[in-house]
């Protein structure tokens, strides 16, 4: 469903350019959830904005289900492939309903049925009718996440691209978020390219990933292999470790091992 060869994506000019993403290649399988790792600021939210479209500043191959994209894309490309943001309260209109939101990209794409569309995504969801006119301010960060998620099942895709999904809502929604994720995947064979910095997501979400830092791929592994702990890098170990939440005994290692370097 995705191939990615020698992705290049820079930021500024002359002394000033950062390179954001360098030489980035990876492959997703049809129906696969793929999961890009690594802190803030690694590069995994620039290449997938790159891959919805919208980053039009790059280098190298992008191929979406077979077909090798330009930085421009049509109409068409919408219907295959759709993003879900970060930020369930800065990604939905503030003056438009429920309905209205999800009324846009069917009237954008000319389809019919829409009534029954947006009935059977709201559903798809687990929100009812009741919800379909009411704005965001009258719903919490997990249902608005529901309706950015139906907003972008409803002119069903093939590919969705997940940037942090849970990262903004709170510990006890965020599961439910997962599972709802995992439930569409399961009934509609949807390809998932998930970005996170959080693991326990990745693990729960994904079959393979790739572990990203300073805009490269460090190394792609199953999530067998994480759980298992049969990683290469020393970076993965770290950022494994780092999820797991405080431990005593790990941080008084790491402060002698910065100690014993110092000395």
């Amino acid at each position: 469903m995705i191939e990615v060869e020698n992705l290049v994506v820079r930021f500024g000019k002359g002394k000033a350019a950062m390179t954001a993403v360098d030489n980035v290649s990876f492959t997703v399988k049809t129906g696969e959830a793929f999961g890009l790792v690594g802190e803030s600021g690694c590069g995994k939210t620039t290449i997938l904005r790159c891959l919805a479209g919208l980053n039009q500043d790059w280098e190298g191959v992008i191929r979406i289900d077979g077909k090798q994209l330009t930085p421009k894309r049509e109409r068409a490309f919408y219907k295959l492939a759709q993003i879900v943001f970060q930020d369930p309260y800065g990604s939905l209109h503030p003056r438009f309903t429920v309905n209205g939101t999800l009324m846009e990209p069917i009237k954008i794409h000319g389809l019919d049925r829409a009534d029954e569309r947006i009935d059977r995504v709201l559903k798809q969801v687990g929100l009812g009718p009741a919800f379909r006119f009411r704005y965001p301010h009258q719903l919490s960060g997990g249902q608005r996440q529901r309706v950015a998620i139906a907003r972008a099942l409803i002119l069903e895709p093939k590919l969705m691209l997940l940037d942090e999904p849970t990262s903004a809502l709170d510990v006890s929604v965020q599961a439910e978020i997962l599972n709802l994720l995992t439930d569409i995947r399961d009934s509609t064979g949807l390809t998932f390219l998930l970005v996170s910095h959080d693991l326990s997501v990745v693990s729960h979400m994904c079959d393979r990933l790739a572990v990203m830092n300073h805009g490269q791929i460090y190394e792609e592994l199953t999530v067998d292999d994480l759980v298992a702990r049969r990683y290469r890098e020393a970076y993965t170990r770290q950022l494994f470790e780092a999820s797991l939440g405080y431990d005593k005994r790990l941080t008084t290692e790491q402060v002698k091992a910065l100690d014993e370097a110092g000395a």
